[in-house]
């Protein structure tokens, strides 16, 4: 028996039919090789939970101990990830992620765009 406590991964949108976003999914599926739209879910659920500490810790003062802890060790791990450079080092940056920042980081996308395989779909 498993006693392991395990949340959800990924969330499904709220509009199952909305034509925009089935647009633009499917655009990304293409784009970068992936297998089904949950693999888009996860990095959306990924980034509104890096985002939404963002949001609660830029409503601090800027000298609040909470603030500059949190807020450096936040900075620290988008830049261990790559998806924040040097140069951005201010909880704004982190606002403005996108879910392609977080794509262009897979190893199927590196392996497409280095050269290593003829197509998106090979590097899988």
């Amino acid at each position: 028996k498993n006693y392991r406590n395990t949340s959800k991964v990924s969330t499904t949108p709220r509009r199952p039919y909305e034509k925009e976003r089935l647009d633009r999914e499917m655009r990304l599926l293409g784009e970068y090789g992936l297998k089904c739209k949950r693999e888009i879910w996860r990095v959306q659920l990924t980034l509104a939970k890096i985002r939404a500490v963002a949001r609660t810790l830029l409503t601090l003062p800027e000298k609040d101990p909470k603030r500059l802890f949190d807020g450096a060790a936040l900075l620290r791990r988008l830049m261990r990830l790559g998806l924040l450079n040097e140069g951005e080092n201010k909880l704004d940056y982190v606002l403005g992620l996108s879910v392609e920042k977080f794509l262009d980081r897979r190893l199927q996308t590196r392996v497409f765009q280095a050269g290593l395989a003829k197509s998106i779909h090979h590097a899988r």
